[in-house]
C-alpha cells in the first residue's frame, strides 16, 4: 500500500495548516537535536555502520537485553518485510482492522494469510497450525489496547506460533504494554518498536525489533547493509543519550484527547470509537470520509486520515490524532459545518 497511508501531506494540493492524519507526537522540541545534527553533517561524507552497531548497543543497554537480541531497521515497516521474507511461505494470522503493511509484507513473500477481528475474544482464538500471529498493540487505527496479562497469556499458550507485536504506539498510552525483557521469557515473541513517532522525526525512518537470538540470527541473513543512514543513527543516539529533552507528556496529551472526543460527541452525525491512546477512529453517520477529507483540506487546510482502506472498515471511517487544543477546537467547528451541509 505504497500510496495508501495516512500522512499524505506530500500529496496535498492545498496548504496543510493542521495535520490530524499522522500519529506522531506533534509537540517535540527539536531545536537541540537539529543543532546537534547540523554539527554532525560531516557524517554524510562517510558510510554509516553496516548494522547501526553503536545504536544497537545503546538500545540493548537501555532495555537490559543483549546486542544479539536487536535488529535495527529502516523504520518499523522494514522489520515486517524482513520477518515475512525470512519465513517465506509461512502461515500468518493477522488482526484487523490494523496496519496494512503486515498483510502486504506477507503477500509479497507468499504467506498463507487468515484474519481475525481485534474485537474477538482472544481466549477463543485458535492458532493451530499458524506460524505467525501479527498484532498491533496499541492498535492502529482505532487505539484499542490488549492488556499485558491477556496478551502474554495468549503468547504462552501458543508456543508454536511466533507473535509479532507492533508496539510503535506503546508510549501513546498510560496502560502497561509488553517489555523488552519479555523476549527472554517468551521465545516466540518478536517486539517491533519505533523511535520516529515518539520524537516527531518520522522522516528519518528509525525502527527496531527485539527477539530471541535464534530469531535475530535468521533475520540478520536478510538485512541489507547500511540500511540505516548516518543522520538517523546520529539522531537516535542523541535522543537515547538525552532522554530528558524528549519527555512525552502523555497524561496531558490524553486529557486533551478526552476533551477533544467530548466535544466531537456533542455533534450529531458521527460516532467516536473508544481508544486507549491519543488517536482514534470516527464513524460518519452521513457522508463519506473521502468527501469530508476533501472539504476540510480545501476549505480549512485540515488533513485527516481517510480510514476506508483499512481491511474491515468502510468509507464512513476516518482517523484523528489529537493536536493542540486550539487546533482541536478549530476541527470541531469545521466538521460541524460540514455535517450541517449533509442534511
Amino acid at each position: 500500500m505504497i500510496f495508501g497511508h495516512g500522512d499524505d501531506f506530500y500529496n496535498a494540493q492545498n496548504e496543510v495548516k493542521m495535520n490530524f492524519s499522522s500519529n506522531v507526537w506533534h509537540g517535540a522540541n527539536l531545536e537541540k537535536l537539529i543543532a546537534h545534527l547540523t554539527a554532525k553533517l560531516e557524517v554524510l561524507t562517510r558510510y554509516p555502520e553496516p548494522d547501526a552497531g553503536s545504536l544497537k548497543r545503546l538500545l540493548a543497554r537501555r532495555f537490559e537485553i543483549k546486542n544479539e537480541n536487536v535488529v535495527m531497521t529502516n523504520g518499523s515497516v522494514s522489520a515486517f518485510y524482513l520477518l515475512a521474507q525470512a519465513w517465506k511461505g509461512a502461515k500468518s494470522m493477522i488482526a484487523i482492522p490494523s496496519f496494512s503493511e503486515y498483510e502486504d509484507a506477507c503477500q509479497l513473500h507468499d504467506h498463507e494469510i487468515t484474519f481475525f477481528s481485534t474485537s474477538d475474544d482472544l481466549s477463543e482464538l485458535s492458532l493451530e497450525g499458524q506460524d505467525f500471529c501479527w498484532i498491533c498493540n496499541p492498535n492502529n487505527p482505532d487505539g484499542k489496547l490488549l492488556h499485558r496479562t491477556e496478551l502474554l497469556k495468549l503468547i504462552s499458550e501458543n508456543k508454536k506460533t511466533m507473535f509479532v507485536v507492533d508496539q510503535a504506539y506503546a508510549t501513546f498510552t498510560t496502560e502497561e504494554t509488553l517489555k523488552p525483557t519479555d523476549i527472554n521469557t517468551y521465545k516466540n515473541l518478536i517486539l517491533v518498536e519505533s523511535i520516529s513517532k515518539d520524537y516527531n522525526i518520522p522522516g528519518l525512518r528509525i525502527g527496531y525489533l527485539m527477539a530471541s537470538s535464534a530469531i535475530v540470527e535468521k533475520i540478520n541473513k536478510y538485512v541489507i547493509p547500511w540500511s540505516i543512514n548516518a543522520l538517523a543513527i546520529e539522531a537516535s543516539k542523541y535522543i537515547l543519550i538525552h532522554p530528558a529533552q524528549f519527555t512525552l507528556p502523555i497524561r496531558k496529551w490524553q486529557r486533551e484527547t478526552a476533551e477533544f472526543i467530548f466535544q466531537l460527541n456533542k455533534l450529531d452525525g458521527l460516532e467516536v470509537l473508544p481508544t486507549a491512546t491519543t488517536f482514534f477512529l470516527v464513524r460518519l453517520k452521513k457522508g463519506t470520509a473521502a468527501d469530508l477529507k476533501k472539504y476540510l483540506v480545501e476549505n480549512y487546510g485540515i488533513l485527516i486520515r481517510d480510514a476506508s482502506n483499512f481491511r474491515g472498515l468502510d468509507e464512513t471511517y476516518f482517523r484523528l490524532s489529537t493536536q493542540m487544543p486550539a487546533e482541536n477546537a478549530a476541527f470541531v467547528e469545521a466538521i460541524k459545518e460540514w455535517l450541517e451541509k449533509q442534511d
